[in-house]
């Protein structure tokens, strides 16, 4: 390769979490971050209340006493190889894997077509059964799951973002621990005056699990809407947010047996503990809802 071409490829901080329990899954997703041409690549992993029992080779790690939560573990990554300079940074799950081995540059491609893009995620599927989950589709309509364009939500499990807007935005809201972190760091960059895209062409694959498989996710779902709208919405708009999500999660889950800690939760959010309160422009209100999802759903 020349000098040329070596100074010619784009830089990518990746930020990998591990608790030491996916040795088969966590080795195949390194694998397929590894085998990426075309791009030079700093990677972290960092053990969320774990020493990593495996580091790829010229990788960093970082062991954190205990267990952070994702979205802070995330932090704890991207700041490890802030001094570098990489103009994007890839989130990715430890049982996620890039099937192509061009597909960072896939990726990359679609930033160089829109300047304003702030973060792209590509479509994920289950690799057994070819399914994409709707929740990985984000936006309202995610019937079609191949079909790309503008959104306001990120899936944060498989997300490159550009760099400079991921600091500029302050990062996840860590205290979040589990779910809604990329509500709140999504509105982040759309309120910079960024948006978010849809690459439904490009695939990776991720196991199709069942979020409520984590013992708190019905309270911390709950706890977390509420954080975020007082986080990032108008005043007058809480409100409206919070009325709609009541009604919705009382709805999904009136059959789960769960409803009380759904409450619980959503009190639980209501009494505090959010963090800054930094609320997006009415003019950000006006871009979401143009581009297809008002803040309120």
């Amino acid at each position: 390769m020349s000098r040329e071409e070596s100074a010619a490829k784009r830089t990518v901080d990746v930020v990998v979490l591990t608790m030491n329990d996916r040795d088969q899954e966590f080795r195949a997703a390194m694998a397929s971050v590894v085998a990426q041409q075309g791009v030079d690549l700093r990677l972290v992993i960092v053990g969320n209340g774990v020493e990593p029992d495996y580091v790829p080779e010229g990788a960093l790690s970082v062991a954190l006493e205990a267990n952070e939560g994702i979205p802070e573990g995330r932090n704890v990554g991207a700041r490890a190889l802030a001094t570098g300079g990489a103009e994007f940074v890839l989130f990715f799950d430890n049982d996620a894997v890039l099937p192509d081995p061009h597909t960072l540059t896939r990726l990359i491609a679609q930033f160089d077509r829109r300047a304003d893009l702030a973060y792209v995620q590509p479509r994920i599927a289950d690799p057994v059964t070819g399914e994409t989950l709707g929740r990985w589709v984000p936006r309202l309509r995610s019937g079609d799951a191949r079909r790309s364009g503008v959104v306001t939500l990120m899936a944060e499990g498989v997300v490159l973002v550009r760099r400079a807007d991921f600091d500029a935005a302050g990062g996840w809201p860590g205290h979040f621990f589990l779910f809604h972190e990329g509500v709140d760091l999504s509105w982040r960059l759309w309120d910079l005056g960024r948006v978010g895209w849809y690459a439904g062409d490009i695939e990776v694959h991720h196991p199709a699990t069942n979020p409520a498989r984590h013992g708190p996710f019905y309270r911390m779902v709950a706890r977390n809407r509420v954080w975020v709208a007082r986080r990032r919405l108008p005043a007058p708009l809480v409100p409206v947010y919070l009325s709609a999500w009541v009604v919705i999660s009382t709805w999904r889950f009136r059959a789960s047996g769960n409803l009380t800690t759904v409450f619980k939760g959503f009190a639980e959010g209501v009494r505090g503990g959010h963090g800054e309160r930094r609320p997006m422009s009415w003019r950000t209100v006006w871009r979401l809802t143009r581009a297809g999802r008002p803040p309120i759903i």
